[in-house]
């Protein structure tokens, strides 16, 4: 039996929650989200709270784990959201949004046009913050992943596209000898 599926998923008033053949649906404030159970798990409403169960077979208790957090990711991203800063370093690095369109200037011989997906909101401050949110946690991981990967910050000069909490540790150059 997994420890982080025994816990219940507590939800608000505001939030709405329907399970239907092995489909959970959250609705809230910031938007809707959808999720079909892994297999062996089943869940159902008691009150305020979602109970995730599992069945007896060998691989049960991991998905009884994982069932349980991507319902309480859903349940965390209609209410709260999830935000994902990125910082851009380097001289003459920078971006805009211009609707869904992203677009970064990183040193190469051409801009780096991004998409941003449906149901993930990108602001961009002072040319080199960008601020990526929304309800679903998978969705807003890849985009800001996605964009790092366009330039990943170099351990010399420390130039590129780097998470606001991530260190990078800088490597020291040659030595005169």
């Amino acid at each position: 039996m997994s420890r982080i599926g025994q816990k219940p998923v507590a939800f608000t008033p505001d939030v709405k929650v329907t399970i239907a053949d092995g489909v959970v649906t959250v609705e809230g404030k910031l938007g809707k989200l959808s999720q079909v159970l892994p297999p062996h798990t089943a869940a159902k409403v008691e009150g305020q709270e979602i109970i995730v169960t599992c069945d007896d077979s060998e691989d049960a208790g991991m998905m009884h784990g994982l069932a349980r957090s991507l319902v309480n990711n859903m349940v965390v991203g209609v209410t709260h959201g999830y935000k994902k800063d990125l910082e851009i370093a380097g001289v003459g690095y920078k971006a805009a949004l211009a609707g869904q369109k992203l677009t970064m200037n990183l040193g190469f011989s051409h801009e780096v046009i991004y998409m941003i997906p449906d149901g993930v909101k990108a602001v961009v401050t002072d040319g080199v913050k960008i601020s990526v949110s929304g309800c679903d946690k998978q969705l807003v991981g890849e985009a800001a992943a996605r964009i790092r990967r366009f330039r990943k910050t170099e351990p010399y000069k420390g130039k590129g596209i780097k998470y606001a909490t991530e260190h990078i540790t800088l490597k020291p150059g040659k030595k005169n000898a």
